[in-house]
């Protein structure tokens, strides 16, 4: 087991590192020219001197604010980050200048020729130091001897660990630890160097033989404004000015007043906090409303979001890093290791949603006149909740904390959406960005559009005749199944996105860009949803009398099917995993099961036949994460990132704790997405419906369910797949709560 572990860190170390350097991208949401203008040698000499030679204290705070050994390197931990807050809090004045600390962290490879010295015998032959006349030589000198000999005893420990010569720092070139370094916090003058402030209050680096380089430094107040927050301010503070105003109206229009609501103005009170509030939070059923879609849609949000919080640690330094990857490849992780299948359940309800809203609602041809309503009604919907996800992760999120691992993880994703905001808005950035994506889980929002834009290619068959739609639907799971499998195979994908069976980072880019985010492999579970949709809605209304053997067997198939799906996570993470053939089958198979389970479960909801499953998905407590769970998806990921930068230094793995860490996620996603939702998600969508609803007034068609949107993630109240009926829309902005 403990070679198994030690395999399985090298393998994560080196897919990191190489990961890190592949993606690396230029950290514009830092003062890049800061960095450079500060530097100053001869100012440097002149403040290292100082600090080495007449303040004892400062040079303290220098030394304890950066370099020291990883805590937990024996457990594979090979970052340390210092004391962040505090180098970069220095400030000391000293003529003829201020000395200010700057925090940087180096790359100290493994390989090296590094010979430490010869500890000499005590008190014999040990030499005598200027030690000041207050503190008593033999207890420096004790503390000095005890000192090194720690040294010497952890290094002689990590040399027997991995197999090095035990006289000197050395590691085989064919180690598999070769090609890796520590990852250390330096603090310095910030007019210094990294190799001056080291050779003058540590060690001389070329003496020594010490190799490092530089990744990065930071200052304090390198994050300025730019004029793109200053939009931000005024976007986000214009929107609140404008609900202030409209929750005043309606508020003084129906309690003041006394006027009757609906015929107040629908767009005076669009913004009204008051009544996107009353609306988010009143729960009431709609006739032929799937009530089960609400607890799959909130308990898919969820595991979205615990998956999350794992995932997101994946590189990040623990000081128990093997007790993670031990726990990783072991059965009790299974429920985190399978949570990406989650996604295709939104793909499911997605497909689901659009055939049972439409077939009796519209004809072929009304279809055909009306698909560029449908385009518009689609794009516009999802348009202000992820354009305001972009914009706020593009700008303020940079301003709302800061640590240690902030360039790495949210300035990185800063850059990224200021660079490739365009590709995130126009749903393309799973082909034109697969590697550079602006908000990563948005691929799952481009993957539904592309889909909804090819929708209208099988709606109109399934809009026709019972023969000619059964026909479309089966065509259309035959060809993207099997044209996905073909892929598939020829592509040679492994199974999941990392397998310690294959270390080569190349593959996991390979998996993320060419099949995680791609249409044709992830759009079986959207076909599997339409078929449902159009069974569900041919049933709709009636009594289904299925034998008990039937359903008996339907939901053992489902349960078998699924947990297999789930469990199959399990041995493709050991380390010797090699199936070429079962990677295809995985690939290529256990979506569109899942799917499959799925929408058993949802018919036999729906029909009377879920038992205390269909009760408990239909409790009312679902209602509300349904509801808001389009933005949750949506600010879930940067939020959770602005909290894991402010971590200052490595933290202990244990499942309780992250348990605990998804709770906190979790809380917060419920209370941003309930902000989102009544500040920009309701209002904008009634905006959509007044202006998407204008013109003459037509024969009011058949009610729409407004319990289920057209998207799997949004639940909002409201018509569904309004584009084909705009005129419902004005219907539904004057109902009456």
């Amino acid at each position: 087991m403990a070679k198994e572990v030690f395999f399985i860190i090298t393998i994560f170390c080196y897919i990191n590192v190489n990961a890190y350097i592949e993606f690396e991208i230029p950290r514009n949401a830092f003062d890049t020219d800061l960095y450079e203008n500060v530097l100053d040698e001869e100012l440097c000499e002149i403040q290292l001197n100082y600090i080495a030679n007449n303040n004892s204290m400062l040079r303290a705070t220098f030394l304890d604010s950066g370099l020291r050994t990883p805590r937990g390197i024996l457990q594979g931990n090979l970052v340390d980050y210092g004391n962040y807050h505090e180098c970069i809090d220095i400030s000391e004045n000293f003529e003829p200048s201020v000395i200010e600390g700057k925090y940087c962290m180096i790359n100290v490879p493994i390989v090296h020729d590094l010979e430490l010295p010869t500890l000499p015998k005590w008190p014999e032959e040990w030499p005598e130091f200027p030690w000041p006349e207050l503190i008593p030589k033999t207890k420096q000198h004790r503390q000095m001897v005890r000192n090194i000999k720690t040294v010497q005893a952890r290094t002689k420990q990590y040399n027997q660990m991995f197999g090095t010569d035990t006289d000197m720092i050395r590691v085989a070139e064919d180690n598999p630890l070769a090609g890796q370094s520590f990852r250390l916090a330096v603090c310095l003058p910030k007019t210094c160097t990294t190799k001056q402030a080291i050779d003058t209050l540590l060690i001389n680096t070329t003496a020594l033989g010490l190799k490092f380089t530089d990744e990065f430094c930071r200052l304090k107040n390198d994050k300025p404004f730019v004029p793109g927050d200053y939009a931000a301010m005024g976007v986000f503070g214009f929107i609140i000015l404008i609900t202030i105003l409209c929750t005043g109206y309606d508020i003084y229009y129906t309690h003041v007043l006394k006027e009757d609501p609906k015929k107040a103005s629908a767009l005076g009170k669009s913004f009204s906090l008051y009544t996107n509030t009353r609306r988010l939070l009143t729960f009431n059923s709609a006739p032929g409303a799937l009530e089960c879609l609400d607890g799959i849609r909130a308990l898919a949000m969820m595991w979205v979001i615990v998956g999350h919080t794992y995932s997101t640690q994946l590189q990040a330094p623990f000081y128990n890093r093997s007790d993670f990857f031990s726990w990783m490849v072991s059965f009790p992780s299974l429920w985190i290791l399978a949570a990406p299948i989650t996604v295709d359940t939104f793909f499911l309800l997605s497909g689901l949603l659009i055939v049972y809203t439409s077939v009796g609602k519209m004809s072929q041809m009304g279809l055909i006149r009306n698909v560029h309503l449908y385009y518009l009604h689609r794009l516009l919907r999802m348009f202000p909740v992820l354009a305001a996800g972009v914009l706020l992760q593009a700008t303020l999120f940079n301003h709302l904390s800061d640590g240690p691992q902030w360039g790495d993880i949210v300035a990185h994703k800063v850059h990224k959406c200021r660079r490739f905001w365009w590709p995130t808005l126009l749903h393309i950035q799973n082909y034109v960005t697969p590697r550079n994506q602006c908000i990563a889980p948005t691929w799952y929002l481009a993957v539904d559009v592309q889909l909804h834009i090819l929708s209208p290619l099988i709606l109109f068959w399934v809009l026709g005749k019972k023969r000619s739609a059964w026909i479309a639907l089966t065509l259309a799971m035959l060809i993207s199944l099997t044209a996905s499998t073909v892929y598939n195979y020829l592509m040679e994908f492994q199974p999941a996105p990392v397998i310690p069976s294959r270390p080569d980072p190349e593959d996991q880019s390979t998996y993320m860009q060419y099949y995680y985010v791609n249409t044709l492999t992830r759009c079986t579970p959207f076909f599997v949803g339409m078929l449902y949709g159009y069974l569900l809605n041919i049933y709709k209304g009636k009594q289904i009398n299925m034998p008990k053997y039937f359903v008996a067997l339907g939901w053992i198939c489902a349960i078998v099917v699924s947990a297999g799906i789930i469990y199959s996570a399990y041995p493709i993470l050991q380390t010797d995993w090699y199936s070429p053939f079962l990677d295809g089958v995985i690939n290529s198979f256990s979506r569109p099961g899942w799917a499959a389970c799925l929408g058993w479960m949802i018919f036999a909801c729906t029909h009377g036949y879920g038992g205390p499953i269909n009760w408990f998905l239909s409790l009312r407590m679902w209602k509300y994460p349904a509801r808001i769970s389009f933005a949750m998806y949506i600010f879930h990921y940067p939020l959770m990132h602005v909290v894991n930068a402010t971590s200052v230094g490595p933290t202990y793995f244990s499942v309780s704790a992250y348990f605990f860490r998804f709770l906190a996620h979790m809380s917060t996603a419920l209370l941003v997405g309930f902000v989102v939702t009544v500040f920009i998600d309701s209002p904008f969508s009634t905006l959509i419906k007044l202006v998407m609803g204008g013109g003459p007034k037509r024969t009011r068609p058949e009610k729409l369910v407004a319990h289920e949107g057209t998207n799997g993630l949004n639940n909002q109240a409201g018509v569904v797949n309004a584009a084909f009926v705009p005129e419902f829309d004005r219907q539904i902005s004057k109902t009456k709560l």
